[in-house]
């Protein structure tokens, strides 16, 4: 099996935007830019291992997550030869919420 493409929804780029703006807050830029780069490489491994995670059928059909730092949730699904990186959410935020508005 070949790589999969990542390919990383608005709604998950927004949310990096959002975790940047606010670690850039209350720590600096390069602490808030050295963690999204960590972030985006977490998902980024996807690639070459896309069905890792824990599978949350219950909430979409195929929506998998994984956690970064007991802080992060990277939600994600594999479509085709893709992995669809849905939502990146911070600090405990409702993950049933936010994929409310992400289900086909």
């Amino acid at each position: 099996m070949g790589k999969f493409d990542i390919v990383v929804r608005p709604a998950a780029r927004q949310d990096l935007k959002a975790i940047y703006n606010w670690i850039s807050e209350r720590a600096s830029p390069a602490i808030a830019i050295t963690y999204v780069r960590r972030i985006q490489s977490s998902y980024d491994a996807l690639s070459d291992f896309p069905e890792r995670g824990t599978r949350r059928d219950h909430l979409m059909t195929g929506l998998r997550t994984f956690g970064i730092d007991r802080r992060v949730t990277i939600a994600f699904r594999i479509d085709g030869s893709s992995v669809v990186i849905l939502r990146i959410l911070y600090g405990g935020r409702d993950l049933e919420g936010a994929i409310a508005g992400e289900k086909d």
